[in-house]
């Protein structure tokens, strides 16, 4: 294809939303972020939205979605330590009860669904 019909073709994805963002993949571990952990969040009665806020203001947390079942969000929070997380988990659980993995490696990326 010519470079004007690429640039159109995807110009088109991007205005009826199949293309929603262009990013970078950045190593958390070349910019000190050594750990990586998995926190089960379940805000206590009422704090739901002040939970989310706080998610959304501590920059560690860098992936969360809101879940069903018992939790109501499962983030990803990268570390530098681990009184790194106690520092960040003091911040939430005022508000929540948390549960925390810590990760070991990660077996597959998020990826594109089938294209079909």
């Amino acid at each position: 294809m010519s470079a004007p019909s690429v640039a159109d073709r995807l110009r088109r994805l991007e205005e009826s939303g199949v293309i929603r963002t262009y990013t970078l993949d950045v190593d958390p571990v070349a910019l000190g972020y050594t750990l990586e952990a998995i926190v089960r969040i379940r805000p206590l009665p009422g704090q739901l939205r002040h939970v989310e806020g706080l998610i959304q203001e501590i920059p560690e947390f860098v992936e969360c979605d809101k879940v069903t079942g018992d939790d109501c969000f499962i983030a990803r929070v990268v570390l530098r330590s681990i009184s790194h997380l106690d520092g960040i988990l003091e911040r939430v659980t005022e508000f929540a009860e948390t549960n925390t993995a810590i990760g070991k490696a990660h077996t597959g990326r998020r990826r594109l669904p089938p294209l079909r």
